[in-house]
């Protein structure tokens, strides 16, 4: 699987991205015919705590899942995305 990891508006950390790596490798135990994945860190202008955004779209044979978070922590939104994106292949799993 091949991974793209974007940070818009700030240089992700050498940690924060094998982090990532790290997590979404992961998802390959739930379906093995993960094509790649494409995940975006983004820092939101909004004034609360929660401004940190992380999207996670996988592409897999014949369709693309996305799972989006906003969370206070790169960290839990990736670890948030992550379960989202679970659900989603054992769902598509079952098709």
């Amino acid at each position: 699987m091949k991974i793209n990891i974007q940070s818009l508006h700030f240089d992700a950390s050498a940690q924060l991205k094998e982090f990532v790596e790290h997590k979404v490798t992961k998802l390959e135990h739930f379906y093995d015919g993960i094509i790649s994945a494409d995940v975006v860190l983004s820092l939101d202008k909004a004034e609360n705590t929660e401004n940190k955004v992380t999207e996670i779209k996988l592409a897999v044979s014949g369709e693309l899942l996305v799972a989006q978070k906003q969370c206070k922590t790169f960290e839990e939104g990736i670890d948030l995305s992550c379960d989202a994106l679970k659900k989603q292949l054992q769902k598509y799993k079952e098709k």
